[in-house]
């Protein structure tokens, strides 16, 4: 099995690191193969929205971090994507990457419908807020996260088979309790 981490948290040794290493652990002691991302070290030019490459399958810009790490997700079998609270939603790094491999994540048909380029696939998505529990989920902070992640995958024919939440790290951070729920949710995979 060939899992592919998106660490979508600039910060390198913060919350979401943990919880994703905790779950790239698991995964490569039950044998699977694991590939590692950091969104704040890509290189990655925003999109203009010009559109051409929903017709020509390929950004107009030149190849940069996007490129590549499409190139990761169409190997992958799994994708686990990892990201803190801004805003209600995921960090600008990870948004901008998305929004530059929207071609080789969804097509569409002559009418314009979505079509999924990566149905079969699973994907395990995990957030963190400072906002304590249960607020950052009624307030939408973990939850908001996890609903952009959900939209995009969802187009993409991703499966989301698990959530991690994890409010309140402000003042607690992410728990050994936590980090065993990310290790059970790879462990359901493999």
């Amino acid at each position: 099995m060939n899992i592919l981490i998106i660490n979508g948290s600039p910060r390198k040794n913060g919350n979401i690191a943990r919880m994703l290493a905790a779950m790239k652990e698991e995964a490569e002691r039950t044998g699977a193969t694991v590939t590692w991302v950091e969104s704040k070290d890509l290189q990655v030019k925003p999109c203009i929205g010009c559109m051409t490459c929903r017709e020509k399958l390929a950004c107009v810009f030149p190849e940069d971090d996007a490129q590549r790490v499409l190139g990761l997700i169409r190997r992958c079998d799994v994708l686990v994507i990892g990201a803190p609270c801004y805003w209600g939603n995921i960090p600008g790094q990870l948004k901008m990457l998305f929004d530059r491999i929207v071609y080789g994540m969804m097509g569409e048909s002559t009418l314009g419908i979505p079509k999924p380029l990566h149905k079969g696939k699973k994907a395990v998505l995990v957030s963190t807020s400072t906002t304590i529990y249960p607020f950052n989920i009624w307030f939408n902070q973990t939850r908001g996260v996890i609903k952009a992640l959900k939209e995009i995958l969802k187009w993409s024919g991703f499966k989301v088979v698990g959530t991690v939440e994890c409010g309140g790290t402000k003042q607690h951070p992410v728990s050994v309790k936590t980090l065993e729920q990310c290790r059970k949710k790879i462990r359901k995979l493999v």
